[in-house]
């Protein structure tokens, strides 16, 4: 029998890897109707990233992307020298030559099965509030990181430009983003799809703490109840599971690098499906007992 037509995630792709580049080759869809969330970290270089978000777009009925911090790295040995907000908006440039859809394109309604929801790309970037919590300042807990050897590579690659830094970048999206979502249909829930996870406690099991000040901003810690969420996806931990928040489903879909996935088994499935109404149901049966 043939399935319905599925609202598909997948996140962290890292198609430089010459194993996740064959994953990606082998990905496609149950259905033609099949839609794919990526939420970020296709790949470091543009050429990459337009290769596997275009093989995609050619395969699912319609592909969503919301960027990661890798995308938006500036790395020396990219042709493609773009650095910030230029980068940004040619990687949107590049996504719309492939009809794949962006955080800066109107939010799509998925009628599949499980909808109708909202589904929301979006790029909000971190603000290092994440902070470790013996710390009180965010220059100390960057301070504690940086003695313990734990710092992420946007430090070197990811420029804020023609912002004054990362966190102004940051502050900056989640103002448009919150527009954004201010203006959506409120009749229909919504699937919020981000790279970084919305709320903190998915970065408790983090190996190495001190990384989560790279992994969000607690700007974001409500908008699963404020825009109506029945699911967020998300990326970025290379952890896959799910969590409940407030009664909110969180997937977090990584692929992950080659060692990661392989310690999970020799054939990677990270691909989810997302069901937006059961979701909902689970989310409005907990709030009644709550």
């Amino acid at each position: 029998m043939k399935l319905p037509p599925r609202l598909r995630a997948v996140s962290d792709l890292h198609v430089g890897h010459p194993q996740n580049r064959a994953f990606v080759q082998g990905l496609h869809p149950d259905n033609d109707g099949d839609w794919l969330l990526v939420a970020g970290d296709v790949g470091d270089r543009y050429a990459d990233i337009e290769w596997a978000l275009g093989l995609l777009s050619s395969r699912f009925a319609r592909v969503v992307w919301a960027p990661g911090n890798h995308e938006l790295w500036t790395p020396p040995r990219d042709p493609v020298t773009l650095r910030g907000e230029e980068r940004y908006q040619e990687l949107v440039r590049m996504c719309r030559r492939l009809g794949v859809l962006t955080p800066e394109d109107p939010y799509p309604v998925w009628d599949g099965d499980g909808g109708p929801a909202t589904i929301a790309p979006l790029f909000v970037l971190y603000d290092y509030t994440f902070r470790v919590p013996q710390a009180r300042t965010q220059q100390e807990s960057l301070a504690l990181a940086y003695a313990a050897g734990v710092v992420c590579t946007d430090e070197a690659l990811l420029h804020p430009d023609p912002y004054p830094s990362r966190e102004a970048w940051c502050a900056a999206r989640i103002a448009e983003t919150e527009r954004r979502l201010a203006e959506r249909d409120p009749t229909l829930p919504t699937v919020l799809v981000n790279h970084y996870p919305l709320v903190r406690e998915p970065t408790d099991v983090l190996r190495y703490p001190l990384f989560a000040q790279w992994c969000g901003t607690v700007r974001t810690s409500d908008w699963h109840l404020r825009f109506d969420a029945a699911t967020v996806v998300y990326g970025h931990l290379h952890i896959p599971r799910t969590t409940f928040h407030d009664g909110v489903r969180f997937e977090e879909v990584s692929l992950g690098y080659p060692r990661e996935w392989q310690l999970r088994g020799p054939v990677p499935d990270p691909v989810r499906t997302i069901h937006p109404a059961d979701d909902r149901r689970r989310r409005s049966s907990v709030t009644r007992m709550e």
